[in-house]
């Protein structure tokens, strides 16, 4: 491992590793992963990391005076960089050590040689990939994410599917009790491609505030994808596995249509939330001539009913959700009315933003007795 010596901007840094330190892994068996590694090469710094499912590289302008690299604990090194001030850092690795130095600070951290860390991507062929506006793609995950799986018993409902056709780039959630459709248009794509992504690579896709486009790029024969952003990649594993037809899911027809504002309709399940937590989160749903009436209750707490205006039709039905999942709809939808449809009480709800068009949002009923 070649001596290095650089400097470069404490603010730079810091924001490279903090998204880097996110992808460190503290596996026993492989030590280096639980490092970050960095790399000095012509007039560029460059902070990697990977937990062999997601990886991350991300460049920098820095005063390179030797070229080289070393492994740095993730952990020891977040903590001291993110707490120096906003100033010029030199850094020289010698052997494998790293000295961290400014006029008013030094520190030595023992690193790692990096013969053993994964080769991980840090860019992207523009010709081979999709390139889309990085906006339009957050604004459609923000509609779709929270509606996947935490349960990693079944590990493709933890993923979102892509859905990539000519024209369109569609997004699908669910854990198996709601489910989340996004479609938005994009030019340039000739092809159709599906696949399942991890939600935290897409999470982290959404974070990274640099340049205004994304350029995905399928590496069908290593089963990865790659997001380039400016000057950094962020590249994930596929998901294995058949993820459920949602087509069939989706109700063709409704019954009850409810036109409501979000906001009174969000604070009337914020009010039944005290109450359905004692009860399995339990929030029931009653229609009447021109409004709804949400009603929770909990043995212990006591109970609760809010009436909220709302344009309905036809006459009464009563249904009951999860309050969560109503809620967490609610903070997806970016107009300020709503419409709810509904066929039985044990077929999903279809939940509609109509400043999204082709946004859809299902959720199951909760069996109630009597």
């Amino acid at each position: 491992m070649a001596a290095m010596k650089l400097q470069v901007l404490q603010e730079n840094l810091n924001k490279a590793i903090g998204i880097a330190s996110r992808f460190t892994s503290n596996r026993a068996q492989l030590p280096i992963l639980g490092n970050i590694l960095l790399s000095a090469n012509k007039s560029k710094l460059t902070v990697s990391s990977t937990n062999l499912e997601i990886s991350v590289s991300t460049s920098m302008g820095a005063k390179i005076e030797k070229e080289g690299e070393i492994g740095v604990p993730s952990r020891v090194f977040t903590e001291l960089i993110s707490n120096l001030p906003q100033e010029t850092l030199t850094l020289e690795a010698e052997k494998e050590q790293l000295k961290i130095s400014t006029p008013s600070f030094s520190s030595n951290v023992l690193g790692m040689n990096t013969s053993d860390f994964p080769k991980i991507p840090s860019r992207v062929a523009k010709e081979k990939g999709i390139v889309f506006p990085k906006e339009d793609f957050s604004k459609a995950l923000s509609k779709v994410l929270f509606a996947s799986s935490i349960d990693e018993t079944r590990p493709i409902l933890t993923g979102v599917l892509l859905i990539l056709e000519k024209g369109s780039l569609t997004l699908v959630a669910t854990d198996g009790f709601r489910l989340s459709f996004n479609k938005i248009n994009i030019q340039g794509i000739k092809e159709g491609i599906r696949m399942v992504l991890p939600k935290n690579v897409l999470s982290e896709v959404g974070r990274v505030d640099e340049g205004e486009e994304i350029v995905l790029e399928l590496q069908e024969k290593e089963k990865q994808v790659v997001f380039g952003m400016g000057d950094t990649f962020l590249s994930s594993r596929l998901l294995e596995g058949e993820f459920p037809d949602f087509e069939k899911i989706i109700p063709k027809t409704s019954v009850y249509k409810i036109s409501v504002d979000k906001e009174d309709l969000l604070r009337a399940v914020k009010l039944s939330a005290p109450f359905a937590r004692d009860n399995a989160n339990i929030v029931k749903i009653k229609t009447l001539k021109d409004s709804i009436k949400l009603f929770a209750e909990s043995s212990q707490a006591g109970n609760q009913e809010t009436k909220v205006e709302a344009k309905v039709e036809p006459g009464e039905f009563e249904i009951a959700f999860n309050y969560r999942f109503l809620e967490d709809f609610l903070n997806s939808a970016s107009g300020e009315e709503i419409k709810m449809e509904f066929s039985d009480i044990d077929k999903p709800g279809v939940f509609l933003d109509p400043t999204t068009p082709d946004y859809l949002h299902l959720i199951m009923p909760v069996k109630i007795q009597g």
